[in-house]
């Protein structure tokens, strides 16, 4: 998913976070900045969120499909498989298409990223290490005069920066 890419139901950025999860989970988002399309913050978020998830739900997968579907899905789904005296893991729940589709996918990326030896291609080696320094201003900076502080291209400047909501340079 890329950093601004918007869900039918508004959820925003690389882990398509809706507005008031990001705004609990203290994702900034004003007139000039979107947080939940800014890779750092939104990452931070989202793994505060699943790590609340799993809290909540004591199952990875299960966490998971609420991230996914929503909590209060998954709980009605457990609810409901409870009143009917029946397991209640993940694999037993009645849930959207999406949702259920959802955990093989990022199992089928783990399984790929674990054990690239098994596939026709290789991956290239990703270096464990920052792609960049994120810098702070005191007050809001032209967007060309920082990219030309950072010496790097306009084009550059705005994919680094995806949370910024400002009109384009």
């Amino acid at each position: 998913i890329h950093p601004i890419a918007y869900s039918r139901a508004r959820a925003a950025g690389i882990w398509q976070c809706r507005h008031v999860t990001g705004k609990r989970y203290g994702v900034q988002q004003t007139w000039g900045y979107d947080g939940r399309r800014d890779v750092l913050a939104a990452t931070r978020a989202a793994l505060d969120y699943l790590e609340k998830l799993h809290e909540e739900f004591d199952d990875w997968q299960l966490a998971l499909a609420a991230y996914n579907w929503g909590e209060n899905g998954v709980s009605r789904a457990i609810a409901h498989n409870r009143a009917k005296r029946k397991p209640t893991r993940y694999e037993n729940l009645t849930m959207p298409r999406e949702t259920r589709n959802y955990l093989p996918k990022l199992q089928a990326v783990r399984n790929i990223i674990s054990n690239p030896s098994s596939l026709s291609f290789p991956l290239e080696d990703i270096p464990n290490r920052p792609y960049f320094t994120p810098v702070s201003t005191p007050e809001h900076i032209d967007r060309q005069v920082a990219a030309q502080l950072a010496a790097i291209t306009r084009d550059a400047f705005r994919s680094l920066n995806p949370g910024t909501t400002l009109p384009a340079l």
